[in-house]
């Protein structure tokens, strides 16, 4: 199973912010619908079907920047799998005529993106116009087999989980704590204990938290205006819409209780950092306290917009 694979969905914010680029290259390669040129050819391996790829992008109109995958995803490469492209005018048909260290010029053809538009589609942005291209730089930062990728993971998962065990162990030390730990690495303390019946899957649980780092700083609370939304945080219990230290320990909770989780990394964000005020790799530490419990109605709806969300 792959995780924290980023989807290719940046390219939807060329599409929709782009303006058109008529400059073209005389050396351009057709695939697909779409126009290429490597610009850079670095030994190595081309990209297969399967393979999990790092790249980079940046969407420019003549000397205009349009949009930049560093820009909009943190300085990080994006990561995704490489498929087998069946539809024309998509710009990851390059993938495979790329390695690790290569980066290439795409334009796809307005023209291409209209005749591709969905029968519904009752209005075209201002720019696309027929003739017109947008243009893409794609840059390949490093190609690795599933296997390969897996492993990896596999590897840099064991180091933060060791890492983050030494902090949080230094962390209760430091704070006198004496958590109870599950399985599955969640620390918790129960400050005071609830009534009523268990919780259960799928219902609602209105909450009040505080979020914050080991170091104390706080993140996210729906108890301090300053934080834009004092409102309860109700959601459906244990079928994911909540990190997954979140929903395994507010099963531990019934109604009127107070507690403290203890989250390491892989059981909240990971690698990825959710906000600014969130780094990557973070442990979690939440105050919380179970206000109401309720049947799941047929579509629930989570009611503000805290950190510990997906």
């Amino acid at each position: 199973m792959i995780n924290k694979i980023l989807p290719v969905a940046l390219l939807g914010a060329v599409l929709l912010g782009a303006a058109s680029c008529q400059n073209g290259s005389s050396s351009m390669k057709k695939l697909k619908g779409i126009e290429y040129s490597i610009v850079k050819d670095a030994p190595g391996k081309n990209a297969q079907i399967g393979d999990i790829i790092e790249f980079h992008f940046t969407a420019k109109c003549d000397t205009m920047k349009l949009a930049d995958s560093r820009e909009q995803n943190g300085g990080k490469p994006i990561t995704t799998d490489v498929k087998e492209i069946t539809n024309s005018g998509q710009f990851e048909a390059v993938f495979p005529m790329l390695s690790a260290g290569d980066s290439a010029i795409v334009e796809i053809s307005c023209d291409t993106l209209i005749k591709n538009m969905p029968p519904q589609q009752q209005q075209l942005p201002p720019w696309m116009k027929k003739g017109s291209k947008v243009k893409l730089t794609v840059s390949m930062i490093s190609v690795k087999s599933k296997a390969d990728y897996e492993k990896e993971a596999k590897e840099k998962a064991a180091k933060v989980s060791a890492d983050d065990e030494k902090s949080l162990q230094d962390y209760f030390a430091k704070k006198g704590l004496k958590p109870t730990k599950t399985a599955s690495g969640l620390y918790y303390i129960i400050t005071k204990e609830g009534a009523g019946p268990a919780m259960e899957k799928g219902q609602n649980v209105t909450m009040n938290y505080k979020g914050m780092l080991l170091d104390g700083t706080t993140f996210d609370t729906n108890m301090d205006s300053s934080f834009h939304h004092k409102e309860p945080f109700t959601f459906p219990v244990g079928v994911g819409r909540v990190i997954p230290g979140w929903d395994e320990g507010v099963m531990l909770l019934k109604k009127g209780s107070k507690a403290s989780f203890f989250i390491p990394s892989p059981m909240a964000y990971g690698a990825q950092a959710p906000s600014p005020q969130i780094p990557p790799n973070s442990i979690l530490v939440f105050d919380v306290e179970v206000t109401d419990i309720k049947a799941a109605p047929a579509q629930p709806q989570a009611q503000g917009q805290p950190q510990m969300t997906k």
